[in-house]
């Protein structure tokens, strides 16, 4: 049996390090936003950068936390494959 100490440190570090990646993953979703009105062509295709961008943000966000709940969720206890 495991020390729950030891899980527990080692969930806190995951959590941290998720929370690091969703806060890189928001900046550079802003720092898009910025910039997609001066990448569009025409007036027309701003929205849909834009909406294209959200989506791809939120997209990243859910699968951090789908691999989060996996990892806790997790009874082997083995280190979960990155892609």
């Amino acid at each position: 049996m495991k020390d729950i100490n030891e899980v527990l440190r080692r969930k806190q570090a995951q959590y941290t390090e998720l929370a690091k990646h969703i806060e890189m993953l928001q900046q550079a979703a802003d720092k898009l936003r910025e910039v997609a009105p001066l990448l569009a062509d025409d007036s027309d295709d701003e929205p849909a950068v834009l909406t294209e961008v959200e989506e791809d943000s939120k997209n990243a966000m859910a699968a951090k936390a789908g691999v989060q709940s996996t990892t806790a969720n997790s009874k082997s206890g083995r280190t979960p494959r990155w892609p």
